[in-house]
C-alpha cells in the first residue's frame, strides 16, 4: 500500500548536501532503498533513503546530490507506515523490516530484484526466466553468529537522548560507528535465551570497574563480544575481545565463571582475543586468540554432512536456508546435463568446500574445488576427510592460472559453480571463466547488483541466462541471494 504522496514544497535551500529534511516513504527500489518524491519549486525529484518502508514518514540527511536524484540517511522514523505491526522483539538497526509482514517484506524484495536485472542486466524477459522464490524456513531466529559492540557513548531508548562516560553493551545506532543502543532483550534474530541474558553479560563486565571502548577517542578496554551457535547441538562459541590496556586487572576465570554459570553445558568453548587496532573490527589481523574455556570450534550439520566452524571461518549465517539454496545449486548442477566419468564440476571461489561437497556427495559427480586462499583450502580437505567425499579435490590456486597449471583438466570442465564474494566477481576472472568452455554456468550470487552487472560480460562469451531463482537468506534485511543457471549457445 502507497501512503498518499506530500504536498510540501521543498525549496533549494532545503535539498542542499549535508541538510536533514522530512520527506514521506512513497515506494521501494532495490536494496531496501525507500523512494521519496519531492515537489520542488522548479520541478520534480526523488530521494533514496536505505532502511525505510512505504508509508513511514522520516527525517533524512542528504549525503549525495545529483541531478536527478537526492541520496539520504535515516536519522529518525517520524511516523509509521499503516503496513507497519507491532513486534515484541528490541528493534535494532539490524532489522529495519522486521515490523513489516513477512510477506509483505517478500513481495517488495522479488519486485525490486526483478527490475534489477531488467535494468541493469538488461534482461527484459527476466519474469518468463524466473524459476522460483525460495522462502526462509524461519523467519526469526535464524542467525548463528552475532557480534555485539561496546562503547562508553550510548543511546537511551527510553530517553530518547545521547549520553556519554557509560557503559554499553549491544548494537551500534543506525547510521553511526560510535553510538550502541543496550540490548535488553531478544532482538528476533539470534537465540533467544542469549540475547535475554545479554545485560546479565553487560552488568558483570561493568562491575569489572574496566571501560567500554570509546570509539571516537580511540582508548578503552571492552570492544566486541562475538557469539557462534551450533544449530546441530544448540551449543554456543564466545569470544571476548578487548584492548592491552588494563588487562593486568581482568580476571579472566571470574569471566568464564560468569558465562558458565548462565549458560552452564550449552558453552563449547570461551576464547579471548586482544586487539589494539584503531580500525572498529572485532578481530585482529593476526587472529591469535587465547583459549579460556573448552573448545574453538563448532560442530554445524547441512544436508547430513558435518562441518567444523571457528569463530572466524566463513559459514552460511542461516544455516536452515543456507540448505534450500545449496538444494537448489545442485538442482541446477544437474537438471538436464548428462555427465560422463571424465566430465567435472569445478566449484570457484570454493571457500571451506560445503557446495562442491554437497554435489560431490549427492551425485557421484567429479568436483574440483579452486579457490585462491590456501587455509579455505585446507578446511575444504579436512571437511571432505569428514564427510568420506572420494570424489571431490581442492586447489589453491588462482582459477585464471588453473587451467595452465593443470592441463590435465582442460576440456573437461562440464559445468562452473561460481559463488563470489558481495564484490561479484573481477572482468578478468569472469572473462577467463568464459574461456574454460564450461557448457553451464551456475551462479550463486549474495549481490544481485553484482549479477546483473556481469551478465553483459558472460553475454559477450555466449552464454545466456535460462533460469533464475531467488534467496530469501536473511528476513527483516534488504538482503537476497540469486541463483542462475547460464549455458553457452
Amino acid at each position: 500500500m502507497q501512503s498518499k504522496q506530500t504536498t510540501m514544497i521543498y525549496t533549494a535551500q532545503d535539498i542542499k548536501k549535508g541538510n536533514a529534511i522530512d520527506v514521506t516513504i512513497t515506494d521501494m527500489a532495490f536494496g531496501g532503498k525507500g523512494l521519496a518524491k519531492l515537489q520542488l519549486e522548479e520541478g520534480k525529484i526523488v530521494m533514496f533513503v536505505p532502511n525505510t518502508i512505504p508509508g513511514q514518514k522520516v527525517r533524512a540527511r542528504i549525503f549525495k546530490k545529483k541531478k536527478s536524484f537526492l541520496e539520504g540517511k535515516l536519522m529518525e522514523i517520524l511516523e509509521k507506515s499503516p503496513d507497519e505491526t507491532p513486534v515484541e522483539f528490541q528493534p535494532i538497526s539490524g532489522a529495519p523490516y522486521i515490523t513489516l509482514p513477512v510477506e509483505k517484506q517478500r513481495e517488495y524484495k522479488k519486485s525490486t530484484t526483478i527490475e534489477q536485472y531488467r535494468r541493469i542486466g538488461k534482461v527484459d524477459n527476466i519474469e518468463d526466466l524466473f524459476d522460483t522464490y525460495i522462502e526462509s524456513p524461519t523467519s526469526f531466529h535464524y542467525r548463528n553468529k552475532m557480534e555485539y559492540a561496546f562503547s562508553t557513548i550510548r543511546y537511551d531508548l527510553k530517553e530518547e537522548e545521547t549520553l556519554d562516560d557509560e557503559f554499553a553493551l549491544g548494537f551500534k545506532r543506525r547510521g553511526t560507528w560510535w553510538i550502541v543502543e543496550d540490548l535488553d532483550k531478544d532482538s528476533g534474530l539470534f537465540d533467544v535465551e542469549f540475547e535475554n541474558k545479554l545485560q546479565d553479560i553487560r552488568t558483570y563486565l561493568e562491575k569489572t570497574g574496566l571501560p567500554a571502548w570509546h570509539p571516537p577517542k580511540k582508548h578503552g578496554f571492552y570492544r566486541y563480544l562475538t557469539v557462534r551457535k551450533s544449530y546441530a547441538n544448540n551449543q554456543l562459541l564466545l569470544n571476548l575481545t578487548t584492548s592491552k590496556t588494563g588487562l593486568v586487572h581482568f580476571d579472566k576465570q571470574a569471566f568464564v565463571k560468569c558465562v558458565l554459570d548462565l549458560f552452564g553445558e550449552r558453552v563449547a568453548g570461551i576464547l579471548f582475543t586482544i586487539n589494539d587496532s584503531l580500525g572498529e573490527r572485532a578481530h585482529n589481523d593476526e587472529n591469535d586468540y587465547e583459549m579460556l574455556y573448552g573448545e574453538n570450534l563448532i560442530k554445524e550439520n547441512l544436508l547430513g554432512l558435518s562441518f567444523e566452524v571457528s569463530m572466524q571461518s566463513f559459514f552460511q549465517t542461516n544455516p536452515k536456508s543456507a540448505e534450500r539454496l545449496y538444494t537448489k545449486v545442485i538442482d541446477y548442477v544437474m537438471e538436464g546435463m548428462d555427465y560422463s566419468d571424465q566430465d567435472m564440476v569445478m566449484d570457484l571461489f570454493c571457500g571451506t568446500g560445503t557446495i562442491g561437497q554437497l554435489i560431490s556427495k549427492k551425485t557421484g559427480v567429479q568436483v574440483i574445488g579452486v579457490d585462491i586462499v590456501a587455509e579455505a583450502i585446507e578446511n575444504a580437505k579436512e571437511n571432505a576427510k569428514r564427510n568420506e567425499v572420494s570424489t571431490a579435490k581442492w586447489f589453491a590456486a588462482d582459477v585464471g592460472k588453473f587451467l595452465s597449471q593443470y592441463p590435465e583438466y582442460e576440456g573437461k570442465i562440464k559445468t562452473i559453480v561460481l559463488d563470489p564474494p558481495r564484490g561479484g566477481i573481477a572482468p578478468k576472472t569472469l572473462i577467463k571463466v568464459g574461456k574454460t568452455g564450461a557448457k553451464r554456468i551456475v551462479y550463486v550470487s549474495c549481490n544481485p547488483a553484482t549479477q546483473s552487472r556481469d551478465i553483459e560480460v558472460l553475454k559477450e562469451h555466449g552464454y545466456e541466462m535460462k533460469k533464475i531463482s531467488f534467496v530469501d537468506q536473511f528476513p527483516h534485511t534488504a538482503h537476497i541471494e540469486a541463483i542462475a543457471i547460464f549455458e553457452k549457445s
